[in-house]
C-alpha cells in the first residue's frame, strides 16, 4: 500500500497539473472500488476549477470551487495516472535502471481506469485500480476533518505538533510492541511498514519494545527519525516496490536507500565491526514483516 511520502509525490504531481484548471469532462467507469462512487460523481465535478490539494494521512483531498473536496485513497494497488492528451507513449525505466513495461505520463488509456478526468488545459488524469480497494469520495471543503476516514486520525508527523511530548502522551501504558502502536493511525498519521521499520532503525529502538517504554528520551530519538526518513523519501519520489508510481509514470528510488526493509541477511550498514554483524533480521509482526538489526536497535 502506498506510505504517506508515496501520497505526497503523487499529490504533489496532480497538484502541478490540476491547480488553477477547470475539469470539463469527467467519466466514471464502474459503480465501485472499495466503496460505491458517490451518486452522480461525474455530474458533481465537471465544470469545477481546482483550487489546491491537501494531503491528510493516506488520503488526497482536491478542493473544487464550490465547496467541495474530492478525497481519494489509493488502497492497495491505485495510482494517478496524469499525460496530455493525444500524445506518444514515453519509455520510462524500472526501479533498477532496466526496462519496464509500466509507462510514462503520455500512456495510452490504462486498463483498470476507473475515473477519468479531463481539463481545460488537454490533460487527462485517470485512477486506476486493478484491485480496487481504492476509493472516492466527495466531501464539503469546510467538513473535511470531520469525514469518517479523517476524523480520528492523529497528527501529522510531519507538522510542528507533532512532538516528542505529544508521542509520548499518545503511549503512555500502551501494551504493544512500538512496531504496533505507530502502525495505529490514531497514534500518529500516514505511516506505514516500510517507514516504521526505518525510523526505528535510525532511532536505535528495537520494533518489539513495549510502547510503553518509550516515551521520554526514545521518543526524542523518534520523532526525528520519523521525520528524516519521510522527508527522505518524499525527495525521493517515494519507494516504488510493486505497484506504486509517480503521477507522470516514473518510479520514486527511496527503495535504494532503504537501511534495513526487505534486507534479510544482509549486513546491518551502521553496526560497528559489521563484517561481524550477524545482519538484518525479519520477524513477522501482527502478520506484516518487521526488518530490523538486533545489535544495534534495544
Amino acid at each position: 500500500m502506498p506510505e504517506l511520502p508515496e501520497v505526497e509525490t503523487v499529490m504533489r504531481g496532480l497538484a502541478a497539473v490540476l491547480e488553477g484548471h477547470r475539469i470539463v469532462e469527467a467519466e466514471v467507469r464502474r459503480p465501485d472500488l472499495r466503496f460505491p462512487f458517490p451518486a452522480g460523481l461525474a455530474r458533481r465535478i465537471e465544470g469545477r476549477r481546482v483550487l489546491s490539494f491537501r494531503r491528510r494521512a493516506k488520503y488526497m483531498l482536491m478542493r473544487l470551487d464550490g465547496g467541495e473536496s474530492l478525497l481519494i485513497h489509493l488502497g492497495m494497488s491505485g495510482r494517478m495516472v496524469a499525460r496530455r492528451v493525444g500524445e506518444a507513449p514515453v519509455p520510462r525505466t524500472g526501479p533498477q535502471g532496466a526496462a519496464s513495461d509500466a509507462r510514462g505520463h503520455n500512456a495510452p488509456p490504462e486498463a483498470h481506469e476507473h475515473l477519468v478526468l479531463a481539463t481545460d488545459h488537454g490533460w487527462r488524469v485517470g485512477f486506476v485500480d486493478p484491485r480496487r480497494f481504492g476509493s472516492v469520495d466527495v466531501v464539503a471543503t469546510a467538513e473535511e476533518d470531520g469525514h469518517r476516514f479523517l476524523a480520528d486520525l492523529g497528527p501529522e508527523p510531519l507538522d510542528a505538533a507533532f512532538t516528542p511530548a505529544v508521542l509520548s502522551a499518545a503511549l503512555e501504558g500502551k501494551r504493544t510492541p512500538i512496531k504496533a502502536a505507530l502502525l495505529d493511525q490514531k497514534v500518529v498519521a500516514g505511516l506505514g511498514n516500510i517507514y516504521v521499520c526505518e525510523a526505528l532503525f535510525r532511532a536505535g529502538i528495537s520494533p518489539r519494545r513495549l510502547a510503553s517504554t518509550v516515551p521520554g528520551a526514545r521518543a526524542a530519538r523518534l520523532v526525528p527519525a520519523i521525520r528524516a526518513v519521510l522527508a527522505e523519501s518524499i525527495g525521493a519520489g517515494g519507494s516504488s516496490l510493486r505497484d506504486y508510481v509517480r503521477a507522470d509514470g516514473e518510479v520514486g528510488r527511496f527503495q535504494e536507500k532503504f537501511a534495513v526493509y526487505g534486507r534479510e541477511g544482509e549486513p546491518c550498514p551502521d553496526c560497528p565491526g559489521a563484517p561481524r554483524c550477524g545482519g538484518i533480521a525479519r520477524v513477522v509482526q501482527s502478520g506484516r514483516s518487521t526488518f530490523f538489526c538486533p545489535r544495534r536497535q534495544r
